[in-house]
């Protein structure tokens, strides 16, 4: 009951939090400077007339108050409205299709991160050699700060340009087509079992998957390496040793101790990953919906900015709330 009444409250911080972020949206993009209309037709040779009968089509003439409530209202009900630059463009269609290209791009490049860098955390304080820990440490702060597009255009050189081994960009060649059943290229293609179609998802994901992969690794790697050093040391394990319990039992179970934050700072590092994924969209042109978003900023397309913030922002929240469940998967001790 505990757990339930935890998911409940929030729940309710996540609306909280989405209706926080709207308003701030909402707000910045009325008080900039310029005409929104003009900016979305990218011209300032418009009639009066036709400008007056855009802006009261898409009902930006209305009060801010009543623009506000209106579209949250609809939202609520599923609609997020049209596209100021193609009238009549449903947006929800456009985030059905953009949406699931950035979820399998961050679920790999999660992959990724993960496993380079719990795994090189844990493979360098094993082994007991200090050089190895301190690479280690080293590894972890300076891809932190790598500009993510800096090192796309290093990999498309090296692997696309230079070696000619993978794509530089899209998602899947032209000679290939997979049927959108989950919008998840490597899983529809498995249902449909196109292994040609699936191998070749595989290679347009690598070096985007890799490219923020990999900036995300490092805080993963400094976050096991500092936790897995300090329990080692810490009387359990002494206690252990002093029974004559093997080193990698020891390992194993410190192993389970470490997993909590690094699993807390999973659940933190989904906002920096959806961020992140803009970026790494923008460099290998994949149509996701980071990249649709910068389209949408460009712009200044009201309803379709507004429409991508409430969706990262409820993402985000959902995603804190698992990695809070899973606190109690991991550490039975661990009450709500």
């Amino acid at each position: 009951m505990g757990l339930i009444r935890y998911i409940i409250v929030r729940g309710s911080l996540i609306i909280l939090t989405v209706l926080i972020l709207y308003t701030l949206v909402f707000l910045i993009l009325r008080v900039l400077p310029g005409n929104p209309v003009l900016a979305a037709l990218g011209t300032k040779n418009i009639p009066e007339e036709q400008l007056k009968e855009l802006m009261n089509e898409l009902g930006l003439n209305k009060p801010l108050y009543q623009q506000y409530f209106e579209y949250l209202l609809n939202f609520i009900q599923g609609n997020m409205g049209t596209s100021m630059i193609i009238r009549g463009r449903s947006i929800a269609s456009d985030i059905a299709m953009r949406l699931p290209a950035t979820i399998e791009l961050s679920i790999w490049s999660i992959v990724v991160a993960i496993v380079i860098g719990i795994g090189l955390g844990y493979t360098s304080v094993i082994s007991g050699r200090k050089p190895l820990m301190d690479s280690a440490r080293i590894f972890g702060s300076l891809t932190y700060v790598i500009f993510i597009p800096a090192l796309g255009l290093f990999l498309q050189l090296l692997f696309g340009v230079w070696l000619k081994l993978l794509p530089t960009s899209g998602r899947l060649s032209p000679s290939y087509y997979v049927e959108p059943i989950t919008g998840l290229y490597t899983i529809d293609s498995l249902i449909e079992m196109n292994i040609p179609a699936f191998m070749d998802a595989i290679r347009h994901l690598i070096l985007p998957s890799i490219t923020l992969g990999l900036v995300l690794s490092g805080p993963f790697t400094r976050l096991t390496l500092n936790n897995m050093v300090k329990v080692m040391g810490s009387k359990m394990v002494m206690a252990y040793r002093a029974r004559g319990i093997r080193e990698e039992l020891i390992a194993r179970h410190v192993f389970k101790h470490v997993l909590i934050p690094v699993v807390t700072y999973a659940g933190l590092q989904f906002a920096m990953l959806l961020g992140g994924a803009v970026l790494t969209e923008t460099t290998f042109n994949w149509p996701g919906i980071g990249t649709y978003l910068v389209e949408k900023v460009m712009y200044r397309d009201y309803t379709a900015i507004q429409a991508v913030v409430i969706i990262f922002a409820i993402i985000v929240g959902l995603a804190s709330l698992v990695v809070d469940i899973l606190y109690v998967l991991i550490d039975p001790r661990v009450r709500h």
